[in-house]
């Protein structure tokens, strides 16, 4: 059978760089290797892989290649010489195992600890002017009683006698690219490289237990619901020496009974009678940071917005705030005394009967002004 063109067997361009040849390599590698493809082809496929690769990373031979084909590197019908190839990062990075041992993550390497995340509930206010927080939650901290041995106390843990404290063990497997190494995590003491007899009675020879812990939180005003303040450290412990994950505190705001947040604006709908918005007013508009005199210019129409500047909500990076915005609802009277009455009666006979239908409903004129 005709042997393919490297080229197209890894499915690269003529001008393809070595990295590009490399990924290419790696990608199909992992399709076609025999231990994760049953395919009756697969073995096949992996060898003309292989075969191509180590024509192709080679200079020389990529340059014979690319001059006489396979006749520049098979001779009169021999095979390439795979002796120069490194597989050795390409099998470690993809099966777990490498050509000669080495360069694989030991089990007993330091490890980061997990992440925690927690949620603190705030009131409106508290989200604007920040607030320290006391906040429990529970993590594992070393066992105060065998200090992180996982043995009882008088007694030690020893060397697992199977890796002899490697925390892997060494299979030797042939394949048809020659001898392999495969690492695996020793399973007579999980990876620790050593072992309990007599485990702590308190953690059950886990070297931890679970605490409640408290800790003060300064939350910064300007946070919103979805917000994360981090702790660093204050997560899970490392293990082996590596450093204790971090601690998420994910803010929660409660709803407030007038005020409404529009990214750093609060909104506030305000109600006035009638006589205010055909006369114009002076009126006490309520903030977070307390009463405000507000003009109300004689015929204000409902939805008639108003910005009160600086009396947002404070941004979270970078110093200001954001505007309070009033929208002014004119509010109807449903109950008339005999003289309010008169006085309306007189009033509307001096208006008319007209009506007239709006060009733009209020809705639409608040998504304008409020920017959806």
């Amino acid at each position: 059978m005709s042997q393919r063109d490297y080229y197209e067997v890894l499915g690269v361009a003529r001008e393809a760089s070595p990295e590009e040849l490399k990924a290419a390599f790696r990608n199909l590698a992992r399709k076609y290797h025999p231990d994760i493809n049953k395919e009756p082809d697969a073995e096949e496929r992996f060898k003309e892989l292989n075969e191509a690769y180590a024509v192709l990373s080679d200079v020389e031979k990529r340059a014979a290649y690319d001059r006489y084909g396979h006749a520049g590197v098979n001779g009169m019908g021999g095979s390439p010489d795979f002796s120069g190839m490194d597989f050795t990062d390409i099998f470690e990075d993809f099966f777990g195992f490498n050509m000669g041992g080495g360069g694989r993550r030991s089990k007993n390497s330091p490890r980061r600890g997990a992440d925690l995340s927690q949620i603190v509930q705030l009131t409106f206010e508290e989200s604007v002017f920040g607030v320290d927080k006391d906040i429990e939650f529970v993590r594992d901290e070393v066992c105060a009683t065998c200090h992180g041995s996982g043995a009882e106390p008088g007694t030690s843990p020893v060397k697992c006698s199977t890796c002899e404290g490697r925390g892997e063990v060494r299979h030797m497997r042939q394949t048809f690219l020659g001898s392999m190494v495969q690492v695996v995590t020793c399973p007579t003491c999980g990876g620790k490289g050593e072992m309990i007899s007599s485990p702590c009675k308190v953690c059950r020879g886990t070297g931890l237990e679970r605490k409640t812990v408290s800790k003060a939180v300064k939350i910064p005003g300007g946070v919103d619901s979805g917000t994360q303040v981090r702790l660093s450290g204050e997560g899970q412990p490392g293990s082996n020496g590596g450093p204790n994950g971090n601690l998420y505190v994910e803010i929660r705001v409660k709803a407030h009974q007038f005020f409404r947040r529009q990214s750093d604006n609060i909104l506030l709908d305000l109600n006035i009678n009638v006589a205010q918005a055909t006369l114009g007013a002076e009126v006490d508009v309520p903030t977070v940071y307390g009463n405000e005199k507000m003009v109300v210019p004689a015929g204000t129409q409902p939805g008639k917005v108003f910005t009160l500047r600086n009396k947002g909500i404070p941004h979270l990076r970078g110093g200001g705030r954001g505007d309070q915005k009033v929208i002014v609802n004119i509010q109807i009277p449903t109950h008339l005394d005999e003289k309010q009455r008169k006085l309306f009666e007189e009033l509307a006979g001096t208006l008319g009967a007209e009506v007239l239908p709006q060009e733009k409903s209020i809705f639409d004129i608040l998504k304008d002004v409020l920017g959806g």
